[in-house]
């Protein structure tokens, strides 16, 4: 038996269909987290380069860019999960080539996709900055960086792709070793090439840019060649390259689930931005606290975000072999691991707040102490929605996505927002911060609820293996079942 738990598995696979659970799901999301905690310092320092040497006016500009970058991510973000869902339970059944006719497609797509992304918005740059009514001063340093970020949009779009892939195989190290050479890079050309050091040309802002798309490339490139040195699951060769060219029967499932799993991104934003149009109503102080806040919030809520990946992954492996008796069992731990790494982050924060709060605000007595009531009484409510994030993520392991969008939206629309602005006239900028645990139990009880009484498990294989073997009908020498145990 090799290191991936499967007598005879490909290089690079981890088998999540049998061992430990719990130990497993840990193993498999520490490296996700791992991942998200990375392209947040990542972004963090290369704000901290332009700040310092180019000055408000261009990190304004990044600000308004970078939320364009946000939306596209995005909008495509659900067509890679689906994708992952649907190599996941082709990898669990045993069955290779199903992986590499879901990764060629999405690959395929992807490719189409972010070409269309680069050369439209190239041309609708200076239209889209203006919609979002960037401030006239940083206009131009705001142009300037998106268009380059366009330009990047091939290459960011397919590393995403093979990421997720590789994560859906029970790949979390490989991603993560590139998102680490990736970021390195990055934090380390961006200086260089804002203000030139020794070869390098001063760029200014679009040097920021260019060091993130060459860091990007690299780590992309670097990621393709491993993967084919190490002839992991998800490479394509010889005949197989026709994968390439989408297939109808997978592009329905991608699509149709792929959507509303892109959606749910946009909604949560949506919300976001409407909650800050709310707290800005309640002056400098309060919005900056509010700020601050959100930085310790973002780093709270990757634990969640990291095991709710790892038991999709998970999941839809034992539903793709089978092992629906393992199922409940994974959506368990799941929710325990979540409590455990949640639970004590949000404790460890609320010891140490007004200490991590000071980085951001200064000595700003009133912010300081505004920011620590706020994260009180909003932190916890991210232990709540992990538990719902780990629910929906084994829901939509077996394609049920719809359910999970519409409590989403109701959570954040109807219940936090709704509340928000009810209670605000009585209760001041306290009903902004009692809306997020009260959002995030109405979540997390509807999620139960459907959990428990809905009709998730009816759902059929996202690529069911019968089509993949019609497809293939002996074409290909290396047409044959993954090796299991």
């Amino acid at each position: 038996m090799n290191a991936t738990g499967r007598p005879g598995a490909r290089p690079g696979q981890r088998d999540l269909t049998s061992g430990p659970i719990g130990r497993s799901l840990l193993l498999f999301a520490l490296p996700t987290l791992g991942s998200s905690i990375l392209q947040s310092i990542n972004g963090s320092i290369n704000a901290v380069w332009i700040g310092q040497f180019l000055g408000e006016r261009a990190l304004a500009a990044t600000t308004n860019a970078n939320l364009v970058l946000f939306l596209l991510v995005s909008a495509v973000f659900g067509f890679g999960m689906a994708a992952t869902i649907m190599i996941g339970q082709a990898a669990g059944r045993g069955d290779i080539e199903g992986v590499r006719r879901v990764f060629g497609t999405t690959l395929g797509l992807f490719a189409v996709l972010s070409t269309l992304v680069a050369v439209v918005g190239w041309l609708a740059a200076p239209a889209i900055l203006t919609t979002l009514g960037t401030p006239a001063e940083a206009y131009p340093l705001a142009l300037a960086y998106l268009r380059v970020i366009f330009v990047s949009m091939p290459t960011g779009f397919l590393s995403v792709l093979v990421s997720m892939a590789l994560r859906g195989t029970g790949d979390a190290i490989t991603p993560l070793k590139f998102l680490a050479l990736g970021a390195v890079l990055d934090a380390g050309l961006n200086p260089l090439l804002i203000v030139g050091v020794g070869p390098f040309p001063e760029l200014g802002i679009t040097g920021s840019a260019l060091a993130t798309v060459i860091a990007n490339t690299l780590s992309f490139v670097a990621m393709l060649v491993f993967v084919y040195r190490r002839d992991l699951v998800v490479r394509l060769r010889g005949a197989e390259w026709r994968y390439l060219r989408p297939d109808p029967a997978l592009l329905k499932p991608l699509v149709t689930k792929g959507i509303p799993m892109g959606l749910q991104m946009l909604v949560a934003t949506g919300s976001a931005l409407a909650m800050i149009g709310l707290v800005n109503r309640q002056g400098t102080t309060i919005t900056a606290a509010y700020g601050a806040a959100s930085q310790l919030w973002t780093y709270i809520q990757m634990p969640a975000m990291a095991v709710g990946g790892a038991v999709s992954a998970m999941v839809a492996q034992n539903i793709g072999a089978g092992r629906w008796d393992r199922v409940e069992r994974v959506n368990r731990s799941g929710v325990i691991l979540n409590l455990i790494l949640t639970g004590g982050l949000v404790a460890a924060v609320a010891a140490a707040d007004r200490h991590v709060l000071w980085l951001f605000l200064g000595s700003d007595g009133d912010a300081v102490g505004a920011a620590t009531r706020i994260n009180l009484i909003g932190s916890a409510s991210f232990i709540l929605f992990g538990v719902s994030i780990v629910l929906s993520a084994t829901m939509r392991a077996n394609g049920a996505v719809v359910a999970p969008l519409v409590i989403l939206a109701v959570a954040l629309f109807p219940v936090r927002l709704g509340l928000a602005y009810a209670l605000t006239p009585a209760w001041g900028a306290d009903a902004i911060w009692w809306s997020f645990p009260a959002g995030s139990l109405a979540s997390m009880v509807m999620t139960i609820g459907y959990y428990r009484h809905g009709n998730w498990k009816k759902g059929r294989p996202l690529a069911p293996p019968e089509a993949e073997e019609q497809a293939m009908a002996c074409e290909e020498p290396t047409a044959k079942k993954m090796p299991v145990g």
